[in-house]
């Protein structure tokens, strides 16, 4: 294996690992955490490759779950939060993409519920349709947390971005 390869994997492993770390210290704040800042920074830098450490984080939160069924649904929302961070141009200016990264942040935080209630509704509510409809609209204050503490995240997401792509810009193997 080259040792760029080799480089890249210890990189990829490491944000993984700092994004499981990240969410179990701040699990005491509800819908509060590094997680989608993390995923925006990874996809700016990294691109297709950003989903590598995000399924290493999503690999540790299986296991520290004991993959536990609220666990499954964690294999398609953050993949949806890179494919929000995708549409954002490679060569996009810093402006316009601290922007999309604050917005894209926002709808990921706000919709979490509703993309989490179809797993639900077939898990837990028998497919009831009606009962997914109640569980989404219960959980909006818990969104409009997390959408809130995205937006406060995203603030991170410009200037981490410039360290990381100066570091990858410079990086020899």
């Amino acid at each position: 294996m080259k040792k760029s390869k080799i480089v890249d994997l210890a990189i990829f492993a490491m944000f993984g690992s700092l994004m499981f770390i990240s969410k179990q210290i701040m699990e005491f704040l509800p819908n509060f955490h590094a997680i989608t800042m993390f995923i925006a920074v990874l996809t700016l830098v990294y691109r297709f490759r950003a989903i590598i450490p995000i399924y290493v984080f999503v690999f540790i939160q299986g296991a520290y779950s004991g993959f536990a069924l609220w666990w499954v649904p964690y294999t398609y929302i953050w993949t949806i939060a890179w494919a929000l961070f995708m549409i954002i141009p490679k060569n996009a200016s810093i402006r316009t993409k601290g922007i999309l990264c604050t917005v894209f942040s926002a709808l990921h935080g706000i919709t979490y519920g509703t993309l989490y209630a179809p797993f639900q509704a077939i898990a837990f509510f028998g497919a009831d349709f009606n009962k997914m409809l109640s569980w989404i609209i219960v959980g909006l204050p818990w969104d409009a947390i997390h959408m809130c503490g995205n937006i406060v995240m995203s603030f991170l997401v410009i200037p981490l971005y410039k360290v990381l792509d100066k570091l990858e810009s410079k990086r020899t193997i």
